[in-house]
């Protein structure tokens, strides 16, 4: 039985791109539906926060601070009750202190896998399998 719930936001992403679903599901099961599809484009223009990451990991951290801005913006504004975030663990470990208060009420669950390429059919049986909600 899928614990998360119906209209959730579902956000799988790395360093470099997000795709952001929701939940159209029931008990029996998730349903996912891609909202959007995010690439680096969105960080264009932007500087990491907190301390510096390496010279290469520069723009994964920007990708990070500019998706977790934008998962905020969101809460703010109530566009979705409750949340899920997939995100590889350094991806996870750069948006997790820029979460605001309201985004982090609304966690269901951080997931710390990198299923940005994984077919939508193997991110929904994985998340039900995790049992969340």
């Amino acid at each position: 039985m899928s614990m998360i719930p119906s209209g959730t936001m579902v956000v799988v992403a790395d360093g470099r791109q997000a795709r952001v679903f929701r939940n159209y599901g029931d008990t029996r099961g998730l349903k996912l539906q891609q909202d959007q599809a995010l690439d680096a484009e969105i960080a264009q223009g932007n500087g990491p926060s907190g301390s510096q990451p390496q010279e290469n990991d520069v723009g994964e951290a920007v990708f990070a601070k500019v998706l977790a801005e934008r998962i905020n913006q969101a809460a703010k504004r109530h566009r979705f009750d409750h949340i899920v975030l997939v995100a590889d663990p350094t991806t996870l470990g750069e948006m997790r202190p820029q979460l605001h208060h309201e985004t982090k009420q609304r966690m269901l669950a951080e997931v710390a896998k990198d299923w940005t390429n994984t077919p939508l059919e193997q991110v929904e049986k994985a998340l039900f399998e995790l049992r969340i909600g």
